[in-house]
């Protein structure tokens, strides 16, 4: 039967089976371990004395099991050091226990990524040490589905001074990343009845899916050059879903007339505007559009994260809701997960308070102004590549020559040669409107490398451009 220990220096579990005597079972259930790894090389076992007593064996029984397992080669013992598990030969373990080498690419330009490597991990340590110096038995109790009021105060007040948010703590709800904010959104929509939200075409596919999956058609909003053409929404939708400071994947900002236009439809026909702002504090030329959610906060659902300002690890996005979505919103929090990770919450929100937040992104904006402008310059090199969009964002999208290889193939041969970027085409429900082009995220990869990624990148561009010459 399955035995575990919790008196001894560490905890272990194995299947004891002493059908065939104690002695034998207990040698057969730790070189079971020690085959499958789940002992891994180097593990200190507990002594014969605390291990008899916490099986119920006698001393001697554990004495006899180790120096056999000792003698088989599977443990060490030093006087003095105790008992450890031996270093085996790779061939010892069986082939499925071995687990894959993780690897990715040589060059990380994706969009929407930042620079984690540029995490500030001392200012993120004195908002740590700051928050457990003043901590209190109820933090590390259940949290609150709605998020901690500390972080929503903070999220409140940030929102209203650098995106023009108009809000208050109790209108915020704090989610695990956007992607569970726009699940919750979703399903409660799709619970009070509605039936059709608009998506811009193209968008990110992941999150129409979202969107897809809650029961809801998406109907296609087609972008120009001038953001999403809101004048296509119809009385008969019930939300529609934007990205109105930096279009994704276009990269450009939804015009203030659209802008208006998007609130005067929202009022006569109830429908809700659902406001993705997922980089709107990097604007590179001038200050960042203000949000939409200020011009109709009473129709708009302001979504926000902190995972392309710190990084995705995080887990932490927030929602600024209209007064009546605040509770079914709430409810569906706690069906999903119950509450977001409260230490986190309580740490960004120092972290904002005392401006530490607004520092790091000041920071980021210059590094990847520089980035851009960069990525923009060796762009102009290559006939055949034009650049879109406004100063803005983690990415710029490059759309292709229509005599140049296809998208898929493009990126076939980049990521052959370890460069990760993701097409454009793929982004498109229309597909008699998916212009080939190209994502260039210029912010995930560290300071040092950056360069020799966009060499790596423009070298593979050329050469395929060449070789159809």
């Amino acid at each position: 039967m399955p035995k575990s220990w919790s008196g001894s220096r560490m905890d272990l579990h194995i299947d004891l089976d002493a059908a065939g005597g104690r002695r034998v079972g207990l040698q057969s259930a730790l070189r079971k371990a020690i085959r499958q790894g789940r002992l891994a090389a180097g593990t200190l076992l507990p002594s014969t004395r605390g291990l008899a007593a916490e099986l119920g064996l006698s001393r001697g029984t554990v004495t006899a099991a180790y120096d056999q397992l000792v003698a088989e080669g599977y443990l060490t013992t030093r006087p003095g050091s105790g008992t450890t598990v031996a270093d085996m030969p790779p061939n010892t373990m069986p082939p499925e226990s071995a687990a894959p080498a993780a690897t990715g690419p040589r060059h990380d330009l994706r969009p929407g990524l930042p620079d984690v490597s540029t995490f500030p991990v001392r200012a993120w340590l004195a908002a740590t040490r700051r928050v457990l110096a003043d901590s209190r038995p109820e933090m590390f109790g259940a949290g609150d589905p709605q998020g901690r009021i500390e972080l929503r105060t903070a999220v409140a007040d940030y929102l209203g001074r650098t995106r023009g948010v108009i809000t208050t703590p109790d209108r915020i709800v704090i989610t695990s990343g956007y992607y569970q904010g726009l699940c919750l959104l979703s399903r409660v929509l799709a619970a009070d009845g509605a039936r059709t939200v608009a998506v811009e075409d193209p968008s990110h596919n992941l999150f129409r899916a979202v969107v897809q999956r809650a029961g809801l058609t998406t109907p296609a909003l087609p972008v120009d050059a001038h953001g999403a053409c809101v004048d296509a929404l119809t009385q008969s939708i019930d939300a529609v879903l934007l990205t109105p400071s930096h279009q994704y994947p276009t990269g450009v900002p939804l015009h203030p007339g659209r802008r208006q236009a998007v609130c005067a439809w929202s009022r006569s026909s109830g429908g809700l505007v659902i406001e993705d702002d997922y980089d709107g504090e990097y604007r590179y030329d001038r200050q960042p559009v203000g949000a939409l959610q200020g011009i109709a906060p009473d129709r708009t659902v302001y979504c926000g994260t902190a995972s392309k300002t710190l990084g995705p690890a995080l887990r932490l996005a927030w929602m600024a809701l209209p007064p009546q979505l605040v509770n079914p919103i709430v409810e569906a929090k706690k069906q999903a997960d119950l509450y977001t990770e409260t230490l986190s919450q309580l740490v960004l929100a120092d972290f904002i308070t005392t401006h530490a937040y607004d520092r790091h992104i000041r920071a980021a904006r210059l590094r990847y102004r520089r980035r851009r402008e960069l990525l923009l310059e060796h762009a102009a090199t290559v006939a055949g590549l034009t650049a879109h969009g406004v100063p803005a964002g983690l990415h710029t999208l490059l759309t292709v020559s229509s005599d140049w290889p296809p998208e898929q193939e493009i990126l076939t041969v980049c990521a052959q040669h370890g460069l990760a970027l993701r097409g454009l085409a793929e982004l498109y429900v229309d597909p008699s409107a998916r212009p080939a082009g190209l994502l260039v995220g210029f912010a995930a990869p560290p300071e040092h490398a950056y360069r020799a990624a966009l060499n790596a990148l423009f070298k593979t561009v050329l050469k395929l451009v060449s070789d159809l010459e």
